[in-house]
């Protein structure tokens, strides 16, 4: 059997900012004439591989395209290649997808999140859930608060540092400054990942793979990335595929002690931290 292989990768997109490091080593293995695919991650948290074939007389092991989760630190043999007549020549080419995230994650909506920064600190939220400036498609659930450069990042829900960015200074209010937004991902114990973005240069104070408790500083927010001032951005994700996300709708404690979806416009205190659950206190859409 004579297999063409043209193995590209792409990195996934989180709030606008394409992953600039490599998250999956592709290889392969010929045996008994079939072709047999490995994912090896090279990344400290969950990633989602999406594989798209073009097939010539091959059938895969699994149905394409084919998207699986690849745990940190992993090796994985994701589908075989096998040839369907043993007699003619068979091709393949194949495209890999990659970004950061679990596909098969399943919120905690147990799970009450910490505002992210400092107890008895307030802070106005600039777009909440459907922002009409940028919190549209995967971002339709993000928060905004404004605040100003250089203030203190407090991770809102404990987890795993997946990725830690604060080499870019540029920032504006047009679309081409995405690629330029310091962020940090945490990945949380259900698989999801919060993301804190817009962070100042120089400003994380995490390393990849360090673990975190909610409350506990992670970095200074900035203007950096597609913005129209200062502000931090938060959204708790889950990915779809190797390039597609989407965020989820979360509550956050106050300094009334209330589960609550914030509000755009509204200004809330952060109260000491802690972890917590809903049913603690009522379920509201009140503000302090």
């Amino acid at each position: 059997m004579a297999a063409l292989l043209l193995c590209g990768w792409a990195a996934g997109i989180a709030n606008g900012a394409t992953e600039p490091d490599r998250l999956l080593n592709i290889f392969t293995r010929e045996e008994g004439g079939s072709t047999h695919f490995f994912a090896q991650n090279l990344a400290a948290g969950t990633v989602t591989t999406t594989f798209e074939m073009q097939l010539e007389n091959m059938a895969a092991s699994a149905p394409l395209p084919y998207t699986t989760n690849v745990p940190a630190n992993q090796t994985l043999e994701v589908f075989t290649l096998s040839p369907i007549k043993k007699d003619a020549a068979a091709r393949y080419r194949c495209v890999n997808s990659a970004t950061l995230g679990n596909a098969a994650a399943v919120h905690d909506d147990a799970h009450v999140y910490d505002l992210p920064y400092a107890p008895g600190s307030t802070f106005r939220v600039s777009q909440g859930y459907h922002g009409s400036f940028s919190h549209t498609g995967p971002d339709e659930y993000a928060i905004d608060w404004a605040m100003p450069v250089g203030t203190p990042v407090c991770a809102a829900r404990a987890g795993v540092v997946v990725k830690s960015k604060d080499d870019e200074d540029k920032g504006g209010p047009r679309r081409r400054y995405q690629t330029h937004a310091n962020c940090i991902l945490i990945e949380h114990s259900d698989g999801t990942i919060g993301i804190y973005g817009h962070l100042a240069k120089d400003g994380s104070r995490v390393k990849v793979g360090q673990r975190v408790k909610a409350g506990d500083v992670i970095g200074l927010s900035g203007k950096t990335g597609f913005v129209e001032g200062p502000h931090l951005h938060f959204a708790v994700f889950k990915t779809r595929n190797g390039s597609e996300r989407e965020s989820l709708p979360v509550k956050f404690r106050t300094a009334d002690n209330l589960a609550l979806t914030l509000t755009t416009g509204r200004e809330y205190t952060a109260p000491p931290h802690g972890e917590q659950v809903m049913g603690t206190a009522p379920i509201t859409t009140a503000s302090r």
